[in-house]
């Protein structure tokens, strides 16, 4: 099997099955965001919780990129400090730009079956959706303390 095919592969798995699809109960941050030109919509909850992301969620419609990513993004961040999830969308955003980035950095594998994403740069705002979402949610919720 190719590589292409198994990242293929990833973010079909990821887009059939989402991880962490649905709403958070309790109180959440909530940024919703849409990407006009393809009509990609997410609503993004996390609740944050001593600086760190303990929960994220999403819900909305899209390409199975920009769900396929949404899932991969809210697998990754629950768990790190706010100061690291941010970090990853600026690591995040350089891979989808095509720059060389070490892989090692994000907790999830499957990340890196977005990087052929780079190739399709009409692809690459749906790839970033969700993580666009989250860094306006953290950095609104965070202003003073980062």
């Amino acid at each position: 099997m190719q590589l292409d095919d198994l990242y293929r592969r990833v973010i079909m798995d990821h887009y059939q099955r989402p991880r962490n699809r649905g709403r958070i109960e309790n109180e959440a941050l909530t940024v919703d965001l849409n990407n006009p030109t393809c009509g990609d919509r997410i609503s993004l909850q996390m609740k944050l919780q001593n600086g760190k992301i303990e929960e994220a969620k999403f819900e909305g419609d899209g390409c199975s990129i920009s769900m396929a990513s949404a899932s991969m993004m809210t697998e990754t961040v629950k768990g790190l400090k706010v100061k690291q999830a941010l970090q990853l969308v600026d690591l995040f955003s350089d891979m989808m730009q095509g720059s060389e980035v070490d892989l090692e950095q994000f907790p999830l594998e499957d990340i890196e079956a977005l990087m052929g994403v780079a190739k399709f740069p009409a692809r690459i705002k749906c790839a970033t959706l969700a993580w666009k979402a989250m860094e306006k949610g953290l950095k609104n919720e965070y202003k003073e303390g980062l």
